[in-house]
């Protein structure tokens, strides 16, 4: 049963913002997320919603008032092309498309930035890890079939 109202809507972004918990190494020492490939960001940041493979089937999913999208079908969806600059747009959240209407995910881009330590150099590093993510993404893409 998927939690519906003020309650939800806190629950769903406590969820999604447990993710951004600073992680530390085997020796202890913590590093942020501009050290992360595309693939741990994306298992660190997207995973509890998306799913570990990107397939809309997280644990955080369920409880969603909204469909979490697969991720590896965003080309197949669009034609074949997979839209770099939307998607990016789409993970910084900080300029609404109000297209899309009303927001379900984290505003990731004002995140990262705040965990990069919300300075100049923080925006840089905030960018570089969307650009990392949107890499990834394109990198998951389901192959369409060519029939013989």
């Amino acid at each position: 049963m998927a939690l519906i109202g003020p309650l939800g809507r806190r629950f769903t972004a406590l969820s999604c913002l447990v993710a951004l918990v600073v992680s530390t190494d085997a020796a202890g020492q913590t590093f942020g997320s501009k050290d992360l490939s595309g693939e741990e960001l994306f298992q660190r940041f997207c995973s509890a919603c998306h799913g570990p493979l990107g397939h809309g089937d997280g644990p955080v999913a369920r409880s969603l008032n909204t469909v979490v999208p697969d991720l590896t079908r965003v080309a197949e969806r669009r034609g074949g092309d997979f839209p770099v600059a939307e998607i990016r747009q789409i993970i910084d959240g900080r300029s609404l498309v109000v297209a899309h209407g009303t927001r379900a995910m984290p505003v990731w881009g004002h995140e990262f930035w705040v965990e990069e330590g919300a300075d100049v150099t923080a925006e840089k590093d905030a960018r570089e890890i969307i650009r990392r993510l949107v890499e990834y993404l394109q990198e998951i893409q389901v192959r369409p079939r060519r029939d013989r």
